[in-house]
């Protein structure tokens, strides 16, 4: 299994690689959204902070720094999310292309294959 994934591991295509070195890149994330209330007299804080938490959304106040800070780790979030979904299409497209299949009558669809 270690020769596997060793030899497996140098076969990475550049696409990939770049990938994997933009993950490692990405600072602080955090799941949510945020509402900035820019009139004043809208009622309720300025700054807010949304999140599922146990099936339940918790909205929570915030000032002006933990609301920058928080939207930089959210869009953090959003871009992991994004690279791993790129990978994640990689992997299988590499997969499909230099690994041995079984033999199929018929050829397989890109959404069977997880490429769509």
């Amino acid at each position: 299994m270690k020769q596997l994934k060793a030899a497996l591991e140098g076969q990475l295509p550049a696409a990939y690689r770049q990938l994997r070195a933009r993950l490692g890149q990405i600072g602080w994330l955090a799941l949510g959204s945020l509402l900035e209330r820019k009139l004043p007299g809208q009622g309720g804080p300025r700054y807010q902070w949304s999140r599922r938490v146990e099936g339940k959304t918790v909205t929570i106040a915030l000032s002006a720094q933990q609301f920058a800070w928080l939207k930089q780790a959210i869009a953090n979030q959003r871009d992991i999310e994004d690279l791993l979904n790129q990978m994640h299409q990689q992997t299988l497209s590499y997969m499909w292309k230099h690994l041995p299949s079984t033999s199929r009558r018929k050829k397989l669809s890109k959404k069977n294959l997880g490429l769509n």
